[in-house]
């Protein structure tokens, strides 16, 4: 699958009608779109992600929801994407035309059952009469099944899913969010997106429709005094579900105020030092840079310190803490011994007994064989050694995992840590001090009657960010315990669906579900398992392939736990790496490692468009990105460079090979269009032509 042309008009900075054509072949599959920032490259991006999915773009990217929400919705986003220009003529005589568009054209797309050589995509939207249109063509025709499906279904199911487009158009810079997951959250989220990149995904949502039936099936059979238990706890989950809506939308709001506070601040800030005529602006924007970094840094401390503190109860309980690694190591091996407990023995039996009434074999014979079949099992299990251990904990897998990581950081070097970051904080508070004491001095002096108002002003306004921040503490202390509160009732509610007996007419059914849910479970285990594997291959040859320090990583782990992914770097000790602890270059390498091994693993054949490519690389790793990455990812590839900074003359001369076209962004009056260049003079032309694109 390749992509050979995107055209745009009146898409935000591109004025007009503007088009890029792509050539990319087997020996040369790179195209370069070079331009200076603000000049449209993240704009490029965002109109492929628009032209697939429309609404539903917020799904591929935590980014486009939140641009979705801080303007007001989708509808108020779309005329965000329309030429300001042109919205602005618009406003002034409603007559004239304020319509934007992308159109795309595919090649080599296999489709099933119907043969084609090229697909058009064009996604319009018109604020005139507020409609948004999506035509899919096949061969430059309409085709009825893309209608019958509908296009976006069509385009979802058939060409890219939303879910994976992620993997396919990303900032080199901000994929690094894949190494930086950490909570259940993060990991489920991301776990979903590995099953859809994997083929995993379409047995998994046959998985919970079977399941949902089951418990349509379970709540049948519910007794009159039952349902209104039932109704109690149906009506909390949906309670607390609406709380957690609430809050998300209320820390929302809250951080969107600090934004613009914190930004109004600044501002102030920069008025009383230009007031006072104390620093240059050079030396201001230098000064406010490194303070901002410096805030940054200080975010990143009090986060691991967040999470050391959150150990320490652990590290005071001493031994304690041994005695719960002993008891669940007992329990694991009890657990591998086939340790059957009497209420699964209970269950076994009652299951047994329903089966065979299904035999028409009556009630008290089947009472009876059922009393048999306990007792053969109890004596077949009674000999195993893990019978003898008393279960009091019954970890997961996962939070058994969780647990030993937690000793072993405990246990290794946790003191040391501990103070190291403890100081590490300390030093950058005392060099945050310095700085904004530098900022104080040069604020104007405080005879002046304007300085003393603007002073005043960023009091206020400083006074209420405390609080807002203080108010997100809360909120996120809130959601968390609502969290809590909505898995309880879940296991609570699943525990009582249990107790229902079933009717007569959904035994069938449910037996007939129950069957096919265990299938479906050892399909997905298999699958898993195998691509666990190759998983694992893939992401250590990649970094082997990509990093320069050879025995960094020794090893790969990828953990599957329930409908959780997580993956585990292995120093050559065995022990496992904290993802947090790498350098943003070190996790863009395992990030860019990661997403090669996914499209291998897939074989998916799509298009892969990067921007800011090579930006935390040292010259070293950027070579073997070079080398190794980028002509190999995929049969076509797009990059974004900003010239000199995150592409060097040096560093494309080795790329140049593989490189099929090249644009350059030009930008006249406000309004880009690409040019094309040589691939051999981009750089020439550059320097010739004085675009300086170091940022």
């Amino acid at each position: 699958m390749k992509i050979r042309r995107i055209k745009f008009h009146n898409f935000r900075i591109y004025k007009g009608e503007n088009q890029v054509q792509f050539n990319p072949s087997s020996e040369k599959n790179i195209s370069i779109i070079a331009g200076r920032n603000g000049f449209g490259k993240t704009t490029f991006l965002t109109s492929l992600i628009w032209v697939f999915y429309g609404k539903m773009m917020a799904e591929v990217e935590d980014k486009y929801r939140r641009d979705i929400k801080n303007v007001g919705g989708y509808e108020k986003f779309l005329i965000t994407l329309l030429n300001r220009d042109v919205k602005a003529a618009f406003e002034n005589d409603p007559a004239l035309s304020a319509k934007f568009s992308v159109e795309i054209d595919i090649e080599n797309l296999s489709i099933p059952s119907i043969p084609c050589n090229s697909v058009t995509i064009r996604r319009s939207y018109d604020l005139g009469t507020e409609s948004e249109n999506l035509i899919v063509l096949i061969d430059g025709l309409e085709n009825e099944l893309t209608k019958e499906v509908g296009y976006e279904v069509f385009i979802n199911d058939f060409i890219l899913p939303r879910e994976i487009a992620k993997f396919f158009f990303f900032d080199a810079e901000k994929i690094v969010t894949l190494a930086e997951a950490k909570s259940k959250a993060e990991l489920k989220n991301l776990s979903r997106a590995y099953a859809e990149v994997l083929g995993i995904k379409k047995y998994e949502d046959l998985k919970k429709n079977l399941e949902t039936l089951l418990i349509k099936l379970r709540r049948n059979g519910a007794k009159p005094d039952e349902e209104k238990k039932l109704k109690e706890l149906l009506d909390k989950d949906q309670e607390i579900n609406s709380l957690i809506a609430h809050n998300l939308e209320e820390q929302l709001h809250v951080k969107e105020e600090f934004l613009k506070l914190t930004m109004l601040s600044d501002a102030l800030q920069e008025k009383l030092i230009r007031e006072g005529n104390g620093i240059t602006l050079e030396e201001l924007k230098e000064l406010k840079e490194e303070h901002a970094e410096l805030r940054n840094i200080g975010d990143g401390i009090r986060s691991r310190l967040k999470k050391m503190f959150d150990l320490v109860p652990l590290v005071m309980a001493g031994k304690k803490l041994i005695e719960l690694d002993r008891q669940l190591d007992i329990e694991k091996q009890a657990s591998t011994d086939y340790y059957v407990s009497p209420a699964q023995l209970d269950d076994f039996q009652r299951k047994f007994i329903e089966r065979l009434r299904l035999l028409e074999i009556p009630n008290e014979k089947s009472e009876s064989i059922g009393n048999l079949f306990k007792q053969v099992l109890t004596e077949g299990i009674g000999h195993k050694e893990g019978d003898k251990a008393e279960i009091l904990l019954d970890y997961s897998p996962e939070q058994y995992r969780e647990f030993k990581a937690i000793l072993f950081n405990i246990q290794n070097g946790f003191r040391s840590q501990f103070t190291n970051i403890v100081q590490e904080d300390k030093n950058n508070r005392l060099a945050i001090s310095r700085v904004y004491y530098k900022l104080k001095q040069a604020e104007a002096r405080k005879d002046n009657p304007l300085a003393q108002k603007l002073r005043e002003d960023k009091e206020k306004i400083d006074q209420r960010i405390f609080q807002l921040a203080t108010d997100k503490g809360k909120l996120e202390e809130e959601s968390n315990n609502l969290e809590i509160q909505l898995a309880v009732n879940h296991r609570v509610l699943s525990e009582y669906e249990k107790k229902f007996e079933l009717i007569d007419a959904d035994r069938a059914k449910s037996e007939v579900t129950q069957q096919l849910l265990a299938r479906i479970n050892l399909i997905i285990q298999r699958i898993k398992e195998d691509k666990k594997y190759s998983l694992q291959k893939s992401i250590l040859l990649g970094l082997r392939r990509i990093m320069h320090k050879n025995d960094f990583v020794k090893d790969v782990k990828v953990n599957v736990e329930g409908d959780v992914m997580d993956i585990d770097l292995l120093d050559k000790n065995g022990h496992v790496i904290d993802k947090e602890s790498l350098s943003k270059g070190e996790q863009q390498l395992y990030a860019t490692a990661l997403l090669k091994a996914l499209v291998d693993e897939s074989g998916i054949q799509f298009p892969v468009f990067i921007d800011s490519p090579l930006q935390k690389f040292d010259k070293f790793h950027s070579q073997n990105i070079i080398k190794e990455f980028y002509p190999s990812i995929s049969e076509q590839v797009v990059l974004f460079p900003l010239l000199e900074k995150e592409l060097s003359e040096i560093e494309y001369d080795s790329l140049k090979d593989n490189v099929n076209n090249v644009y350059v962004i030009d930008n006249m009056e406000g309004h880009s269009q690409f040019r094309a260049v040589p691939v051999d003079k981009l750089f020439n032309e550059i320097e010739s032509e004085q675009h300086v694109y170091a940022g």
